[in-house]
């Protein structure tokens, strides 16, 4: 497939991809399928009753990985994909999503993605999603994804999500089901400027004897943006679940936290913390102390944080 510049822009700031990615990977740009190829142990099949595909990892697949970026760059266009992973067991693998929107018109650009993963006994998974938006254009750019996870025994999941620029709004959701000594680790880092909203939803069932979770949320709220995090784990069996949600406000920005535990279990461990605040005064003088204006110091406090 030939990239243009804007295509490859996006698939840097989505993917870190500065060209078409080594083994599996699936592009869909514009809506379309751009780019396909898989390997000896990953499948990648078009699904048949709606848009999207099914990836398939075979037992035992280690130190390999699959890339399926999504590229917009149409106005007005609403795109929906279904993206199920059959991870099998004893694997080891990476998944690299994202969606990159360039908006230039004036119409509202829209991807919903919906991505399911069914990871066998004893495997890991490292699933990495960004957000990313951009364009001269009015339109808006709107990113809802929905990820679903389902760990069998002694499986492992660790997740990275980010989106720190271009997203007018967007609605977050994310769901886990653990079976025995399953572990699942996410870490969010969010930033919005302007009027931009963004809402995140984590539901985690820890299931099974010796499952555990740790959700952790960084982000920052800048101008009349607003954010809303919810996070609720419900220990069903003897388990550890922790959530947790750090945001910097500035300016006049708004953001709640809505953590909630519960426990079915008396030998459920389960913790919650949140902390909303400003910039402290001391970290920017000291800063400006340095040589720095009081932006350039906010700008180097704010990229610390969410590192």
């Amino acid at each position: 497939m030939e990239l243009d510049l804007i295509q490859k822009k996006l698939l840097e700031q989505v993917a870190d991809l500065h060209g078409i990615p080594e083994g599996a990977y699936n592009i869909r740009s514009d809506g379309k399928l751009a780019g396909r190829s898989t390997t000896a142990h990953i499948d990648i099949v078009t699904k048949s009753d709606k848009p999207g595909i099914d990836i398939y990892i075979k037992d035992g697949t280690k130190n390999e990985s699959v890339h399926i970026p999504v590229i917009i760059e149409q106005t007005g266009l609403n795109d929906l994909v279904y993206n199920d992973f059959y991870v099998g067991e004893d694997c080891d693998v990476v998944i690299v999503a994202g969606c990159g929107i360039s908006n230039c018109g004036g119409k509202e650009s829209r991807h919903d993605g919906i991505h399911s993963f069914h990871v066998g006994k004893n495997s890991k998974v490292k699933y990495i999603e960004k957000h990313y938006g951009e364009g001269t254009g009015t339109g808006g750019r709107v990113m809802n994804p929905t990820t679903i996870v389902e760990l069998d025994e002694n499986a492992h999941m660790e997740m990275e999500t980010t989106q720190i620029k271009g997203i007018n709004d967007t609605l977050r959701k994310t769901s886990g089901k653990l079976a025995a000594k399953a572990s699942l680790i996410i870490h969010e880092k969010i930033m919005t400027t302007g009027e931009q909203r963004a809402e995140t939803d984590f539901s985690v069932d820890l299931d099974g004897e010796g499952s555990s979770a740790n959700v952790v949320s960084r982000s920052v709220a800048k101008d009349k943006s607003s954010q809303l995090f919810r996070s609720m784990i419900n220990g069903n069996n003897k388990c550890a679940g922790h959530t947790e949600c750090d945001a910097i406000i500035m300016d006049a920005a708004s953001v709640t936290a809505m953590p909630q535990l519960t426990a079915n279990s008396v030998e459920a461990s389960l913790i919650h913390e949140a902390a909303i605040g400003k910039i402290a005064g001391e970290q920017l003088t000291k800063l400006m102390t340095l040589g720095l204006t009081e932006k350039e110091a906010e700008d180097q406090i704010v990229a610390g944080f969410l590192k």
